[in-house]
């Protein structure tokens, strides 16, 4: 049977629990449903298979294509838009969609076979159209195939801009595919190392640390303060830490050593044995060992 391929999946939906998959295979039959009838494709000229996180419609040859494209290109985004607008952050859908042309052969068992529909597969699995979505604002990236883009997209009819699609090349275990992707075509080192993908791949972004611990912070601190600064070696005597004291402990407080200048204490209080001040004038009271000097004296 000659056919229009429809194939839509949600992106991480493995990464999701039972409760979140259930919800987002019930917005994504919504979204596909309330897309194609807006189309004015109605459930007999349409067969769907479930895939899980995706779906797949084989759409009746007859059935507009053009109607089916502006409404994936208006109508799929505004949807995701307001279902994600008023969802969890990890209730969030965003899509990747596929259209294609061809003959789909349907068997005994209700199974779906054919080249065409084999290619349309490689097309929703690249790691080109993965990164094209992982770029996009509107949570939907859209691939078609190069029969039909030569066959419709290309008159550049009402609502389906032909300068929107940009030609790439997928690479699939079956050989290059030529297809049309809508939207900007992702850098070749953003679509490297995603599996299949454009002569390109989806490609790996250098790690960047994010973590919670600040710029300044000490390595083990609680990140309240700066790590305490380690003394220079060469640096002047008074920026040099306590002396030991008479048992080889620390001395019990700071010790203050002036070699000339002026240095004035107001109501300062000095007190233990102190030495070694020459020069200026001390005002204040000062205590050294037994005896205390007011201020003013020399």
């Amino acid at each position: 049977m000659s056919r229009t391929i429809l194939l839509l999946d949600i992106e991480r939906f493995s990464d999701r629990d039972d409760v979140e998959q259930a919800y987002l295979r019930r917005m994504l039959y919504d979204i596909t449903d309330r897309a194609l009838e807006t189309a004015g494709i109605d459930e007999t000229l349409r067969l769907r298979a479930d895939r899980g996180d995706s779906v797949m419609e084989l759409i009746d040859a007859n059935a507009p294509v053009t109607a089916l494209l502006r409404a994936l290109l208006a109508e799929v985004p505004a949807q995701l838009r307001a279902v994600n607008r008023m969802a969890s952050r990890s209730a969030q859908i965003r899509l990747r969609g596929v259209v294609a042309t061809g003959y789909v052969a349907v068997d005994r068992h209700d199974g779906w076979v054919g080249s065409d529909l084999n290619h349309a597969c490689r097309l929703l699995d690249a790691g080109l159209l993965r990164a094209a979505l992982r770029e996009r604002a509107d949570d939907f990236a859209l691939c078609i195939s190069d029969a039909l883009h030569s066959g419709v997209v290309r008159h550049d009819h009402p609502g389906v801009p032909a300068a929107d699609f940009h030609r790439v090349t997928v690479d699939s275990k079956n050989g290059p595919l030529t297809a049309w992707l809508h939207g900007p075509v992702p850098a070749p080192d953003r679509t490297a190392g995603t599996g299949t993908g454009t002569g390109t791949g989806t490609g790996t972004v250098a790690a960047q640390d994010h973590g919670e611990r600040g710029e300044g912070e000490a390595p083990g601190g609680s990140g309240d303060r700066p790590a305490p600064a380690e003394p220079p070696r060469d640096g002047p005597r008074g920026s040099s830490p306590a002396p030991a004291g008479s048992r080889g402990a620390p001395a019990p407080g700071p010790v203050l050593d002036i070699n000339g200048g002026s240095v004035t204490f107001g109501g300062g209080y000095v007190a233990g044995d102190q030495h070694g001040v020459s020069g200026g004038r001390v005002t204040g009271d000062v205590v050294m060992g037994s005896k205390t000097r007011r201020g003013g004296q020399p």
